[in-house]
């Protein structure tokens, strides 16, 4: 028998030790599969279905393991909870001395360096930067861990953050003089001490293309690598593995120049000079571009003589931007620092402007003031088969959402996994009883004009039934502010519009008033837990497919189409299916929980396609009649009076 069969047994320590532990079955085996691959070294890739409890069944094999670990999140929050939740609760019901750590990127940690760098520079800082810096000041005297997230009434875009952290650009490493004190150095230090480390998937793989996020060192020590929310995972690691060059970066540069020149270097008024043109140019590029944000193929544009004159322009003042900075090197460390940016910003817009590269996707995006460039390669496949290759450990790959069409073939093929050995465990909860899927009649088709209207009319009906508590996902922000807008007028429920604040001061509204609706677009379609009766309700607008004009995905298609695939059953239908599942996955986190899910998207039933939608949902009660639905929420809400 296995160590994790007894641990999970109804008289193993778990259920000693832990309050309302009780065995599943799923979590087990779980467990056993995760103790194998630690044993063997094969990768594993595990759907585990929401209420499975994935995180004790690859915690608890990790620790008893004695290897080293490392624990990759999707997000920040999901790391924290692990770190300061259920870490704490296993070691404690195992008895266990192993030493954990929490890193994050260098971005969360304080810059003891730049803090001092920008303190008494207040003429290029604007009024609310300096009261943010006023605080952050306060707070560096007494944190011991230098976490920006410590500070909770600093907003997660304050302003200030960049003049209090550190980049790879622009941190100074070895040279700096604060090394001995810097927090991310001090963090890192931890983590390779560590028996278990907890990071997330952007960290892990900004270290894995580019050996610089302070922790080098630490993947090649681990021997077992856990990717939680691991459908996540192509698409962050194709940017890791992809460039990017910004004019906000380069703005940042000229900024930096500039603060030395007023500072430390006074006498050389050139480096002053050379930043502002290269600043103004850069700027300039924007100009090019539609006010309204959007996305676009860069390959494309760089066929415009007017772009290619600029770029050259842009080219040369970088080129002179390197010459002036070159002359007083050895002058000053942040000085020797920023013509190495020069210099990389110089060799990366080179290489984005290359347009003989194939197997890339060259795409930019604008933001109000900003261009982004990008070069994404269409398939990562290849490189990460190799990166886990060798040397030999063991790799678990797990998610509530990684299968299509009852399998893996997608994510394996995305990963280049095609050798790993896969499990996939359903959920515990008794979907037939507990929710209802409604897919309602006569919707019109989901580009027609009138859908509009069709969804206001659906959400007053929901709305209404489960008195609030309900949230409503939309795959387009136009859709999401048209609803919002109408709604006002037509329910007295207070709205919660995703962008009017925080994600979290969202959810927190959402919790404390039981009356309220939530409407939502990416953001609220995964990472969010609601339990009980405070969510009853789910609406979905249609189907996610990708936009059809996102440049990266219109290259991948291509690239498919000329390998002779489908793209549209082997990249547009896998996606769109995964983020349906995880929308849909909001509604029953819990036993207890009931509640309804409504897709107002009659592709699901008069498509063929429609039923891999479908069949990748769990195995909910199901009907087309929306009064159906009413009755369900309305009988939930009397139910609950009655209680």
């Amino acid at each position: 028998m296995s160590q994790s069969s007894v641990l999970f047994s109804a008289d193993g320590r778990l259920s000693q030790a832990i309050a309302g532990f009780v065995p599943r079955q799923a979590q087990t085996d779980m467990a056993v599969a995760i103790e194998k691959c630690i044993e063997d070294k094969v990768p594993l890739i595990v759907e585990a279905g929401t209420g499975t409890g994935k995180t004790f069944a690859y915690l608890v094999p990790a620790i008893e393991s004695d290897k080293k670990t490392i624990i990759s999140t999707g997000t920040k929050n999901l790391q924290e909870q692990l770190f300061h939740r259920d870490l704490p609760l296993i070691k404690k019901a195992l008895g266990s001395k192993a030493k954990v750590a929490l890193l994050k990127g260098r971005s969360n940690y304080l810059c003891l360096h730049r803090l001092r760098q920008h303190g008494g520079n207040s003429t290029l800082l604007d009024v609310n930067v300096m009261g943010e810096l006023s605080e952050v000041k306060r707070w560096s005297s007494s944190t011991k861990t230098g976490d920006m997230g410590e500070m909770k009434g600093l907003a997660e875009d304050a302003k200030v953050l960049p003049f209090v952290t550190s980049t790879a650009d622009n941190c100074l490493g070895k040279d700096c003089p604060d090394y001995e004190d810097c927090y991310m150095v001090k963090a890192r230090r931890k983590a390779l001490d560590a028996d278990l480390v907890v990071v997330n998937h952007h960290l892990f793989f900004a270290d894995m293309a580019l050996k610089d996020t302070g922790f080098g060192e630490l993947i090649p020590e681990a021997d077992l690598v856990v990717f939680d929310e691991a459908h996540q995972i192509p698409d962050i690691a194709s940017e890791y593995f992809g460039e990017t060059f910004s004019s906000r970066q380069l703005h940042d540069i000229c900024r930096d120049i500039e603060v030395v020149y007023r500072t430390v270097l006074k006498d050389a008024k050139q480096l002053s000079t050379a930043a502002d043109k290269c600043k103004m140019i850069v700027a300039d590029l924007r100009l090019f571009f539609p006010e309204t944000p959007q996305k676009g193929n860069w390959r494309q544009m760089l066929l415009s003589e007017e772009i290619q004159l600029h770029i050259s322009k842009l080219t040369d003042s970088l080129a002179v931007l390197a010459e002036v900075t070159k002359l007083h090197i050895g002058r000053d460390k942040d000085l020797d620092n920023l013509y190495e940016r020069v210099h990389e910003s110089k060799g990366k817009l080179d290489r984005l402007t290359n347009t003989e590269q194939l197997g890339v996707s060259l795409w930019y995006e604008t933001t109000q003031r900003h261009i982004v460039l990008h070069l994404t390669p269409l398939s990562i496949a290849a490189k990460f088969a190799h990166f886990i290759a060798e040397p030999k450990r063991a790799w678990v790959f797990t998610s509530a959402t990684l299968m299509v069409d009852n399998a893996f073939t997608h994510f394996q093929r995305q990963m280049g996994l095609k050798d790993a050995q896969t499990l996939s465990l359903e959920s515990p909860f008794d979907y037939p009883n507990q929710a209802m899927l409604c897919v309602p009649r006569f919707l019109p088709e989901p580009n027609a004009r009138e859908m509009r209207e069709t969804l206001l009319d659906i959400s007053i009906q929901l709305i209404k039934a489960s008195r609030g508590r309900c949230f409503l996902l939309f795959t387009s922000h136009a859709t999401l502010k048209a609803i919002a807008a109408q709604l006002e007028d037509k329910v007295d429920n207070p709205l919660l519009v995703q962008g009017s604040t925080t994600k979290r001061a969202l959810l927190d509204e959402y919790l404390s008033n039981k009356k309220a609706v939530l409407l939502g677009t990416g953001a609220f379609w995964e990472g969010v837990d609601v339990r009980g009766d405070d969510l009853t309700c789910v609406l979905i607008d249609k189907l996610p497919f990708a936009s059809p004009d996102d440049p990266l995905l219109q290259a991948r298609i291509e690239d498919c189409r000329k390998s002779g695939g489908n793209p549209f059953g082997q990249i547009q239908i896998p996606q769109a299916a995964i983020a349906l599942k995880q929308g849909a996955g909001r509604l029953i986190r819990d036993e207890t929980d009931r509640g309804v899910l409504v897709i107002c998207d009659n592709r699901l039933v008069t498509k063929d396609y429609g039923k891999i939608f479908v069949g990748s949902l769990p195995n909910m009660q199901r009907t087309r009649d929306l009064s159906k639905a009413v009755a369900f929420l309305n009988q939930l809400n009397s139910e609950e009076e009655n209680s």
